[in-house]
């Protein structure tokens, strides 16, 4: 707190114990609904949902502390005397309290319960194909869900579903992303068509499994080692749904692994590791502080697809990785000659092929898959579309995108992610917003990092954590993320790098 003394320092001062309190809590909760989606036992559902809303109610309780408003004001009424991040950091408790104090324990507590019991329930039934069963658990999740949006919208002054959107994506609008989600809407069936047309003339050698499940993993751990993971501080898993948990000091990631193809787990985890390698590197003097948070979970979303899409998809990469899977399945190598060379590696990494599943989609046909559930879960909050019509919503709008149909595959359509059984609603839109924010952030990265291609081929990424760690990482939440993409790329979020970058990618340079 240098500078800053009396009244202010004491109100200020305050507020930074508290949020370390509140955080020390959220580690815990962190840690436990890893654990709930990792290695509990089938048996402890009700339990651990029961502990986690009770926690959760805690956390709450903690974060609407009557105190905090005076200490708010008083930090406010001089907030010349604080320093940039100090005066970022009380922005960002000021943020997370108001939207806190819209919601009273008991909502959340209840909200956190019917979550959990539907997570728990989807676990099982989307295995069984079984909509039929699930629709009133979901059905409840978007009633609470409705209810918590409306608290919050009355506090805030937004709209409801924007109410939501905002505690994933701080300052976002669901109009200026639907501007954007109409672009891509609009360049991306005929630019797929176009694609798929090209490459049906391209010749591709897939490796022949199966792929051991140890060997996938072996090789998961040898990346994430090579590409900058640090396993003092992080661990690998295996979860029904890959993510990146737990806290910036014990990142946990999890994957899943299909032993007829490898790609699935190793992108996974190439995915999950720049999600961690961003809370790796947050600012270590302001953990434990909102400030020293990712910023949002679009900027978080950029940072995985900056590493799996932009450069794991790359020829520099593939020459890298080249080696390492020739090592890692050697008997797969001798029975498909070639599978393995940098070339035919590239050419498999980037097919284009519409499929039903959001997180093995290609780059291409990826935000289709989003601005299908940007559609539904909005409308589903607004009222406008009924929970037991999302089946033929989703079908409808796969056939409109990507020329295929879910009607009656439930578990590969509308049951197929973790988010709504969770509660996470709000949360779709980040990815696409983070693709394009890759796109934006390489495109500038490639100008200014020296020698970078070279130095993706031969795996070497601290020039580029370097960079990213100036323009993204070291930064927190000191800037609110208009500010942040602009500082970093030069230019607000738009489309344009992310075109430009397909369009080299999947058509050739001529064609950018």
């Amino acid at each position: 707190m240098s500078g800053v003394v009396g009244p202010i320092a004491m109100s200020y001062a305050a507020l930074e114990r508290q949020q370390k309190r509140v955080a020390h809590l959220e580690h815990l909760e962190a840690i436990a609904a890893w654990d709930e989606a990792t290695m509990m036992s089938e048996g402890g559902g009700d339990a651990r949902g029961e502990a986690l809303a009770t926690l959760r109610g805690l956390i709450h309780d903690e974060s609407v502390k009557p105190e905090m408003g005076d200490w708010i004001a008083a930090a406010e009424a001089a907030a010349g005397e604080l320093d940039a991040w100090q005066a970022a950091n009380l922005r960002e408790i000021k943020r997370t309290w108001v939207r806190a104090t819209a919601l009273p324990s008991s909502l959340v507590e209840a909200t956190s319960l019917v979550e959990s019991k539907s997570e728990q329930a989807w676990r099982r039934l989307r295995a069984e194909n079984d909509w039929a069963s699930f629709e009133p658990y979901m059905r409840e999740v978007f009633a609470k869900k409705r209810e918590v949006a409306q608290a919050l919208s009355d506090k805030l002054g937004l709209e409801p579903y924007d109410a939501l959107l905002d505690g994933f994506e701080p300052g976002a609008k669901s109009a200026a992303i639907a501007v954007l989600f109409e672009r891509l809407g609009a360049f991306l069936p005929s630019f797929i068509a176009r694609v798929v047309e090209k490459q049906k003339s391209e010749t591709v050698v897939r490796p022949l499994g199966p792929f051991p499940t140890e060997r996938q993993r072996r090789l998961g751990v040898e990346l994430m080692r090579r590409l900058g993971f640090d396993f003092k501080r992080g661990r690998l898993d295996v979860s029904h749904h890959p993510f990146c948990g737990g806290v910036p000091e014990d990142v946990r990631i999890t994957t899943r692994y299909d032993d007829a193809d490898f790609a699935k787990a190793m992108m996974g985890v190439l995915h999950e590791t720049g999600h961690a390698k961003y809370e790796q590197h947050l600012p270590l003097r302001w953990l434990g502080q909102p400030v020293g948070r990712a910023r949002s979970m679009g900027v978080h979303e950029s940072q995985s697809l900056f590493l799996e899409m932009q450069v794991s998809r790359s020829r520099e990469f593939a020459t890298f990785v080249a080696p390492l899977l020739a090592e890692a399945f050697p008997d797969n190598a001798r029975r498909t000659p070639g599978a393995f060379d940098p070339a035919n590696l590239h050419a498999l990494a980037t097919r284009v092929t519409p499929s039903f599943i959001r997180v093995d989609a290609d780059e291409v046909t990826y935000p289709c898959h989003i601005i299908l559930r940007f559609e539904i879960e909005s409308a589903l909050v607004r009222g406008t579309l009924d929970v037991r019509d999302v089946p033929d919503a989703w079908d409808e709008r796969m056939q409109r995108l990507l020329g295929i149909s879910t009607r009656g595959n439930f578990k590969n359509g509308c049951m197929q992610d973790v988010h709504w059984p969770a509660g996470l609603v709000g949360y779709f839109p980040t990815y696409t917003l983070g693709a394009l924010l890759a796109a934006q952030l390489f495109e500038t990265a490639a100008r200014e990092v020296p020698h970078l291609g070279p130095s993706l081929e031969r795996g070497e990424l601290a020039p580029l954590d370097a960079w990213l760690s100036e323009k993204v990482w070291g930064q927190g939440s000191r800037l609110e993320t208009d500010a942040l993409v602009r500082q970093a790329t030069g230019r607000p979020l738009d489309t344009a790098a992310f075109e430009r970058h397909l369009a080299r990618r999947y058509l050739g340079a001529a064609s950018a």
